[in-house]
């Protein structure tokens, strides 16, 4: 399944909404190549009333209804739509992130028809899955950190071309 149509989609309302979140998760280390799939799509966002109402505009922008399934204890804000089933996760804390600007600050810029996504760096992404120390997590590391390691050796490799033909 191409989540292009629905990754434009959510990038131009966060856009139009300007409420600043991280893609995280499976669906941020597929953008970076790894071949991992996800059900939902997961963004770490700053909780401020801002944001929250912010955040709540972005459900209606999305015919989407907003879900605490773990309220009070939980940072996670579930945004549903029953007509195709989609569900993104937005988190207020990660494991193994201790600041969001660390986490934008590494994250790259993706386009999605005109509208750019942050996306957390691979190396943030396995840090998470590590720190969390969930099974599912744990069984997706050797995958990511091999693909890290591939597009680590490809931009390398790229480096020492370019060098070699200056």
């Amino acid at each position: 399944m191409d989540a292009s149509p629905l990754l434009e989609q959510v990038a131009k309302a966060l856009r139009d909404r300007r409420l600043e979140a991280i893609l995280i998760g499976n669906a941020a280390a597929a953008l970076h190549g790894a071949p991992v799939t996800t059900i939902d799509i997961d963004f770490l966002f700053r909780k401020t009333p801002a944001n929250i109402k912010k955040l709540k505009q972005l459900a209606d922008d999305l015919h989407a209804v907003i879900l605490q399934p773990y309220y009070p204890s939980s940072g996670l804000y579930r945004l549903t739509r029953d007509e195709d089933g989609l569900q993104l996760d937005f988190m207020t804390v990660i494991d193994g992130v201790s600041s969001f600007e660390g986490l934008r600050r590494r994250a790259a810029r993706i386009s999605f028809g005109g509208a750019d996504l942050l996306v957390a760096a691979m190396a943030d992404i396995i840090k998470s899955k590590k720190a969390a120390g969930r099974p599912r997590d744990l069984a997706a590391l050797e995958i990511l950190e091999k693909t890290l390691d591939e597009t680590s050796r490809q931009q390398k490799g790229k480096t020492r071309g370019s060098k070699k033909g200056e």
